[in-house]
């Protein structure tokens, strides 16, 4: 039996075009199970938790070789600390928050906006310049983003609070773009799985007083089979395995190729929350991944800007 998982593991590596529905999967399963989980997991208790895991799991294959790099570590521990606290802590917690009073299809949908966002972090923080087009993109994205969150009814926008799930889907969005923008910047001769390790650890110190605040007042972890499984698939599937059948896809098939297939994780988690939490798609639903998709289209049809061999694209982490 071994013999023949290792076998069909060797084969699948060898052809990324059949791994590239995995991620999306793995992402999909993770926005599902935190909104199972958020009538009684704490959200920043489940982010810590799910990085804990990952980490664990890291930690003993990239020991050595971040003990050889750790000057380079501590060269770049701002930019290390930037991108835990965007990606690591902020859009998870955040994320996981949102989770308990929004749909998991909701969420997904609105986290399609990701591609979109990071060309505006870029633009914020003056690395980059935005083209017409796609500007257009982004304000076309953006009306079907309000069309989801005043879930198909525009006028009511103007009642929205800033505590609203959704408003929390879009910071946390808006939080990985930071970090994919910060992405940018680390330096090649790092190696990438030291420096998503780095990047774990320090967004687990950020999110510490945060989890303590939480304990504080009076949230208690689940400790039953279920909701630690769950955790170890979080940690797992969705972050390790994730992020490695993610880099293999962009190394062979490409960071645009591979980047479009994000989108994958509306429809997997759509397809997940109607099986497992009997949640319905909407006709808003429809109508606003629809626009984003079609903003995505627009703002990246016929860009020239070609993939850099053997540069992984950010990785999304929904």
């Amino acid at each position: 039996m071994r013999r023949l998982v290792v076998a069909l593991a060797a084969r699948l590596w060898a052809r990324p075009a059949l791994l590239l529905w995995l991620p999306p999967l793995f992402w999909a399963g993770n926005l599902v199970l935190g909104r199972a989980l958020g009538p009684t997991f704490p959200p920043v208790s489940l982010a810590v938790g799910r990085w804990v895991v990952a980490l664990s799991v890291l930690a003993p294959f990239v020991a050595r070789r971040a003990y050889e790099q750790r000057h380079l570590l501590r060269r770049h521990v701002m930019l290390i600390f930037g991108c835990g606290a965007f990606g690591i802590a902020g859009y998870n917690a955040l994320g996981y928050l949102a989770l308990q009073t929004v749909p998991a299809a909701s969420v997904a949908f609105l986290n399609s906006t990701l591609p979109l966002m990071v060309p505006l972090a870029a633009f914020a923080l003056g690395v980059e310049r935005v083209a017409p087009r796609t500007l257009c993109g982004i304000a076309l994205s953006f009306v079907g983003v309000a069309w989801i969150v005043s879930r198909g009814d525009v006028g009511s926008l103007g009642q929205l609070s800033l505590g609203g799930g959704e408003l929390l889907v879009l910071v946390a969005v808006a939080n990985y773009a930071l970090y994919s923008v910060l992405l940018r910047r680390k330096p090649a001769e790092l190696d990438p799985l030291v420096f998503l390790a780095a990047t774990m650890a320090a967004g687990l110190i950020v999110l510490m007083p945060f989890w303590a605040v939480e304990l504080s007042h009076g949230a208690t972890i689940p400790r039953d089979a279920g909701s630690l499984a769950a955790v170890l698939y979080i940690g797992i599937f969705a972050s390790l395995l994730a992020f490695v059948l993610w880099n293999r896809c962009v190394a062979t098939l490409g960071a645009t190729v591979t980047g479009a297939s994000f989108h994958l994780v509306a429809l997997f988690t759509a397809a997940l929350a109607f099986l497992v939490l009997g949640e319905p798609v909407r006709p808003f639903h429809l109508i606003g991944i629809a626009l984003i998709l079609a903003g995505f289209a627009l703002a990246t049809l016929h860009r020239k800007a070609p993939d850099r061999p053997g540069l992984a694209a950010p990785l999304p982490r929904p």
